[in-house]
Formats: C-alpha cells, structure tokens, sequence
C-alpha cells in the first residue's frame, strides 16, 4: 500500500468517527497571533506544545529555516493576509537550534536536483536569467541573525503596520526552551 493510500484509508475512518469535531474552530486565531515557524519535522508538535497553543489559536506559516528571503513573496504575502484579514495582531519568527539550513550548501543542492533529472541547461538558463540560484539556495550561519533579519525585513516592510509587534524567537528542539532574540514590544 502506498503512503496516499495509508494516508486515505485512514482519513476515511477519521471523518466516519467523528474525530474532526474536536478541532473545530472558525478561521480567526483565538490568541490573534501569527507565527513563521520551520517546517523541521521536530517543531510540528513541540511548538505548539511549548507556547500552550491549541488548535485554532494561532495562524502558522513554515518555510525552511522560518526565513523571509524576498520583501514580496509569499511568506509576506501570508503575513499580511493573517495582519489586515484574520485579525492577527501579534506576528513571532521562530527559528531554531540545529536548522537544517544552517548547513545548506548550494552546490550540493544543485549537485543533486542533477542528479535527479534536472538538466544542466535549465540550471545555466536560470543564471544567465539573472537567478543567483547559489545565494537563492544558502543557508544561514547563525540562528539569532536568520532570525533578526527576518524580524527586520517585517518590521520595516513599507505596507505592515507599524503598531503590530513583530518578536524574534530560537527554540531548542530538543528541550522546547523558547530565548528571546527580538522582543517587539521594546521601541515601538
């Protein structure tokens, strides 16, 4: 049985019993926080867990390494929907301690989109296009300044509003301790 397959019989069970009820909440966070978070596979449950969220308390956006490389891409797109159209009124980037991203090397990366079919000329057409693709593919070095940058380059986007705090976090995720690395209620 395939994993869709696995995935499927068990919803069908999942919604014959009933077991959605227990999650039902309107579109609106409780707590009227927004988050951008990492998808690393560690933080799904231990996040919510560690600041005492439930379902329908927050909004939660992932990217990889809770990074924001582009003022007018989709990471901001989605905050702002979560600020000016489901009333959140707080917004925390949460980084993390041992980030995947954190040991991104580009050229690996390209080394393997190769190696899985991605063909040399496609890869060259980007970068006479004028791509960066190494540096749109790099890491970070340092948690705390991933995280400032991103806090930054929100903070001071010219469309968000500047009475909405806007606070920098690293969790442990291993342990869940939450450490301040912006906190955006100082100097508003």
């Amino acid at each position: 049985m395939s994993m869709l397959e696995d995935i499927l019989e068990y919803n069908e069970q999942f919604v014959e019993n009933k077991e959605y009820e227990q999650y039902i909440t309107t579109k609106f966070p409780d707590k009227k926080i927004v988050i951008l978070t990492c998808m690393d596979t560690r933080l799904f449950e231990m996040l919510p867990k560690a600041m005492n969220l439930k379902n329908g308390d927050v909004k939660i956006v992932k990217s990889a390494g809770a990074v924001i490389n582009h003022p007018f891409g989709g990471i901001m797109r989605s905050l702002f929907v979560a600020v000016y159209e489901l009333k959140a009124e707080e917004i925390y980037i949460i980084g993390h301690h041992d980030c995947g991203m954190s040991a991104i090397d580009p050229t690996s990366v390209l080394e393997k989109m190769k190696a899985r079919g991605i063909d040399e000329k496609t890869i060259e057409q980007l970068k006479y296009s004028g791509v960066n693709i190494e540096d749109w593919l790099r890491g970070f070095d340092d948690v705390n300044e991933s995280v400032r940058h991103s806090v930054n380059m929100v903070k001071n986007h010219p469309l968000m509003d500047r009475t909405v705090p806007v606070h920098g976090l690293v969790i442990d995720p291993t342990t869940g301790k939450l450490d301040i690395v912006v906190n955006g209620n100082e100097n508003r």
